[in-house]
C-alpha cells in the first residue's frame, strides 16, 4: 500500500487521505480490530475521548510505527484548564503521541470552543502534539475562533457524503486552507444500494463502498471509514488501483441533496 495518499496541512505536516474510524467500536474489541487494519495497510486511525476506546486503539498500535493517530476533546471538558487535563487523559489512555487533536463538537450554547481552541493552541506550541484541529464545525465557529486567536484550525472533520456534499463548508475550508475530513462517509450504508453508485461499481468491477471512499479520495478529502468486520476493512482499502472518471463524478455530484444529512446538526447538537 505504498501508494497512499497523503495531504499537506496548512502547518506543514503530512497526514494519510486515508484511515480507519472506530466510532461504535466496542473497546474490548478495538484493539484486534486496529491490528487487522495495519495488517491490511492501514497508516491511519482516527478515535475520541467519547468513544470509550482510546485504550484499546493504543493497544492495538503497541509496537507499530508510522501510524497517524487522531483523537477528540468531548464536550463537557470544553474550557481552557478542562481542555489540556482531558488531552493529558487521552495521551494516558493511548499511551502515544496525538498527531491530530480535535474540538468534536462547537457546542455554541455552552460558549466554551473559543477558550477550548486557545488551549489546543497551548499544545501545539508547547510541541505536545502534532497538529490541531475542530470537528463539526460551521463557518461562522471557523471565523470567530481564527478571528479572536489568528490560528487556522489544520483540519475540519465533518459528516460528508455523496447525499450530503457540504460544498459551501468546503468552500470556507478551502478559503482558509483548512482539510476537509469526511465521518460517516458512507452515509452510514444508505448509500451502498443507490443505483448510479452500484452502476459506477459495477464499470469499475468494485464495490458500492469502494465506489465512495474513492469519491473522498478524489475529491481531496481525508475519509476515515470504520468497520469492524475484517472483509470489509480489506474491502476499503482497495481503492488504490482506480480513479473515478468525470463522467462518474459528474454523476455522483448530482446525488447531493439539502435534507442528506444523517447525523446531528451542530447548531442544535446538545450533548
Amino acid at each position: 500500500m505504498a501508494n497512499q495518499p497523503s495531504v499537506t496541512l496548512n502547518d506543514g505536516a503530512s497526514m494519510p487521505q486515508f484511515g480507519l474510524g472506530v466510532w461504535q467500536t466496542p473497546q474490548d474489541e478495538t484493539a484486534e480490530v486496529v491490528r487487522t487494519a495495519l495488517a491490511a495497510g492501514y497508516r491511519a486511525v482516527d478515535t475520541a475521548a467519547i468513544y470509550g476506546n482510546e485504550a484499546g486503539v493504543g493497544e492495538g498500535l503497541k509496537g507499530a510505527e508510522g501510524v497517524y493517530l487522531t483523537t477528540k476533546l468531548w464536550n463537557d471538558r470544553q474550557g481552557f484548564d478542562t481542555t489540556l487535563r482531558a488531552f493529558e487523559e487521552s495521551e494516558q489512555r493511548l499511551g502515544r503521541r496525538i498527531d491530530l487533536y480535535l474540538i468534536h463538537w462547537p457546542r455554541p450554547d455552552l460558549d466554551r470552543y473559543v477558550d477550548t481552541w486557545k488551549a489546543l493552541i497551548r499544545l501545539k506550541q508547547d510541541g505536545r502534539v502534532g497538529s490541531i484541529g475542530v470537528s463539526n464545525f460551521n463557518p461562522d465557529h471557523l471565523d470567530r475562533i481564527i478571528g479572536e486567536t489568528g490560528v487556522v484550525p489544520a483540519v475540519n472533520q465533518i459528516e460528508l457524503h455523496p447525499r450530503f456534499q457540504q460544498k459551501a463548508l468546503r468552500a470556507a475550508h478551502a478559503k482558509h486552507g483548512i482539510v476537509t475530513e469526511s465521518w460517516s462517509p458512507l452515509g452510514r450504508g444508505q448509500l451502498l444500494d443507490d443505483p448510479e453508485i452500484v452502476r459506477i461499481a459495477g464499470k469499475h468491477g468494485k464495490t458500492a463502498a469502494q465506489v465512495v471512499i474513492r469519491w473522498h479520495l478524489d475529491n481531496g478529502l481525508v475519509v476515515i471509514p470504520k468497520s469492524a468486520n475484517a472483509g470489509r476493512i480489506a474491502e476499503n482499502i482497495g481503492v488504490f488501483d482506480f480513479r473515478l472518471d468525470d463522467e462518474d463524478l459528474k454523476a455522483m455530484a448530482a446525488l447531493d441533496r439539502p435534507d442528506g444529512r444523517t447525523g446531528p446538526d451542530p447548531m442544535t447538537a446538545r450533548f
